[in-house]
Order: C-alpha cells, then sequence, then structure tokens
C-alpha cells in the first residue's frame, strides 16, 4: 500500500500534507515505509518517540488509512486520567455498580468498537488495567465494572509512549506480556535534532499554515535566524518548532523568536563565560568575552522591554542604530536586510490550479 492523502476526508484535510510529514531524511522514510505496511492490517502498534515528535499524528493517519476509517478514532491520555477512575472510564459500568452510577456507561474500549483505540502515555497504566487489557487483546472480551456478562469487542490498538517500557518492565511497574502483545509492530519516531534537513519546510508549513490562521503576511525568515534555528537542540521537537513559529507569525518579530533559541544562561543573567584552569589563561580575551556576555544579556533584555523596536533600543541603549545592528549580529541574532513580504495565499497557488481545496484553519488549532 501506498500513502496518498484524499483531500475530501475531514481527518486528512486535518492533517499537513505527507510530504511535510514525513520530509526527506531517511529515519522519516523509514518510519512511512513502516506506516504504509501496517496501515491496512489489525495488528497492534506502538509508537515511540520523545514529547512532540508527532506520534498522535502518526496515530491519526494509521486510523485514516486503516479498514476501520469509518468507525471512531478514541483517544485515551492515560495520565490525565485518575488511578481510581481509569478502569470505568475504559471499561465502562453497569447502573448500580457504585453509589452514584444511576445509568449503564459505555467506556472508551466500547465507544472503539470497529475503530480505533488510541492508548497515549501507555506507560502510564497500572498493572490491574494493564491486565484487564491484556484480556481484550487476547479474545476481544472485557467485563464493564459491576457487570458480569462478558462483552465482545473488535478494535485496532495503537498505543505511544515517550518512556522506554523495557526499563520499566525491568522496574516492575509494566507488565512483559501486555508490551508484547501491543508492539507487534514498533514504530520509532527521530527527534527533530536528527532530521535537521527537514527544518525549512516545516518552518514554511508553519509560518503559512498561521499565517492564514491569524489572516497575517509575515516575513520571511532571515537565514541567519534559520541557521541558528538548524544549530539549536529542539528539546520539545516540532511541538515546540510549531509554538515558536507561532508566536512569530502572531507577533512578528524575528528577535523575539531568536531570543526564544539562544541558550538559557544568555537569557536568564548571569556572566557565561567558563574558565578552563588547566593552563594559563588571558585576561585580556577572557575580559573581552564576559563583556560580549554582559552586552548579549543587555541587549535582550531592552529590546524585550521595548517590544523588540531595534530604533527605540538604540535610543534606550544611547548607541547608534548601526552600533546596535552590528552588536546583534556579534551576538547572533539576525541582522535586518530588508526581505520579501510572504504572501501566504501565492505559496498555495500550485494546489488551487490543481483545484484543491484548503482547509478552513482555526487560530486555537494545533498540529502536533
Amino acid at each position: 500500500m501506498t500513502l496518498v492523502q484524499n483531500h475530501e476526508s475531514p481527518l486528512h484535510q486535518s492533517m499537513p500534507p505527507l510530504e511535510i510529514l514525513f520530509g526527506k531524511t531517511p529515519a522519516m522514510q523509514s518510519v512511512r515505509n513502516k506506516l504504509e505496511k501496517v496501515a491496512e492490517t489489525d495488528v497492534p502498534v506502538l509508537i515511540q518517540g520523545e514529547s512532540g515528535t508527532g506520534k498522535e499524528i502518526c496515530v491519526r493517519m494509521l486510523h485514516a488509512f486503516s479498514m476501520r476509517a469509518a468507525g471512531s478514532l478514541v483517544k485515551v491520555s492515560c495520565p490525565a486520567i485518575p488511578h481510581s477512575l481509569i478502569e470505568t472510564e475504559l471499561f465502562g459500568y453497569e447502573r448500580g455498580a457504585f453509589t452514584g452510577a444511576h445509568s449503564t456507561k459505555l467506556g472508551r474500549v466500547e465507544q472503539a468498537h470497529q475503530g480505533t483505540l488510541f492508548l497515549d502515555e501507555v506507560g502510564s497504566l497500572d498493572l490491574s488495567v494493564q491486565s484487564k487489557l491484556l484480556q481484550v487483546l487476547q479474545d476481544g472480551t472485557f467485563v464493564r465494572v459491576g457487570g458480569h456478562e462478558p462483552r465482545s469487542i473488535a478494535t485496532r490498538l495503537v498505543s505511544a509512549s515517550n518512556g522506554d517500557l523495557r526499563a520499566q518492565v525491568d522496574e516492575g511497574t509494566f507488565r512483559l506480556d501486555f508490551l508484547f502483545r501491543i508492539n507487534a509492530v514498533t514504530i520509532n519516531l527521530p527527534p527533530l535534532r536528527q532530521r535537521i534537513a527537514d527544518l525549512p519546510i516545516l518552518i514554511d508549513y508553519f509560518i503559512e499554515h498561521y499565517a492564514r490562521a491569524f489572516k497575517q503576511t509575515p516575513e520571511l525568515l532571515s537565514k541567519s535566524a534559520v541557521k541558528l534555528m538548524q544549530n539549536y537542540h529542539w528539546p520539545g521537537n516540532i511541538r515546540q518548532l510549531e509554538n515558536l513559529i507561532r508566536s512569530y507569525v502572531l507577533i512578528g518579530s524575528e528577535e523575539a523568536l531568536v531570543a526564544e533559541l539562544m541558550p538559557e544562561t544568555q537569557r536568564t543573567g548571569g556572566i557565561t563565560t567558563e574558565l578552563d584552569l588547566s593552563e594559563p589563561v588571558s585576561l585580556k580575551r577572557i575580559t573581552k568575552q564576559a563583556t560580549q556576555d554582559l552586552e548579549r544579556q543587555i541587549i535582550l533584555k531592552v529590546l524585550q522591554a521595548n517590544s523588540w523596536n531595534r530604533q527605540k533600543t538604540a535610543k534606550w541603549l544611547q548607541i547608534s542604530y548601526r552600533s546596535l545592528l552590528y552588536k546583534l549580529s556579534e551576538a547572533g541574532m539576525p541582522e535586518v536586510p530588508s526581505r520579501p513580504i510572504r504572501a501566504p495565499h501565492l505559496l498555495r497557488k500550485d494546489e488551487e490550479q490543481r483545484g484543491l481545496k484548503q482547509t478552513p484553519v482555526s487560530s486555537r488549532s494545533r498540529l502536533y
């Protein structure tokens, strides 16, 4: 099977284009190949990856391309449900099962009948719940809380984890037999820092996406800003990138974006120069470096206080505008060359020519 996006499907329209999702790095192409092979099967899939790498989008894609696409995709955010309630949330309950149970309630497992059940952060489930889910995977049956009659269910289970489930097995907090059942196929999503080649197309996509959401025409990011982003570690992965670009489109300040990528010590204050005393040191060189670090901190704080207005910041610091630009460049922040204005409606001109309909975008929407 080859994944081909159906632009008429609401679920497909809510996802980024496949060429954006998978980019061009070998690691993501491997992910795409696995998804293509397992999408139309019913085998349980475990998706692993750091927070913000796009695990939920992969789950939505698995469901959209599966034989159960007409059914519901039911998500269970495992850590968000108290342990005392997780069993009733998953399996439902019968009327009179406990005080306050005035009617029968369907659980998430039953709601996912003929669809897909998505267990997000599955590693947080306690052992007793894992045992009951294991029965669902083994014979497709379960019993509601307070009930006695086994009920049959046909659903596809997809789980996601940002932790090491094998380590949890060794610690005794995760059942080995349950792990074997949920990971018939395992898909590992690489962190953004391992797919930096995809960064430019992701940046362009998010800028266009939120430009339409906020009805803005943001400037193109400068080459120096993009280079800084390519050298950044991205601990929050694609979700962090999306939030950063979202703020950039809304506020329109490249300096604010760059300030977020500067090392924490440079943004919060304090001299950052480190001393290596294993050999003689140059006082002149260290003093110069410390001065530059302090200048960078001061400039960033004054820029922020003046809403990132460079002209106002230069007057506030009692230096020329040219001097400020030079110091910004020295600090690794972008200079301010004239840049073309991005017109989002032109970026999709090729799609309009092919007759593809654009999806309405909400300013509150998140993709990752």
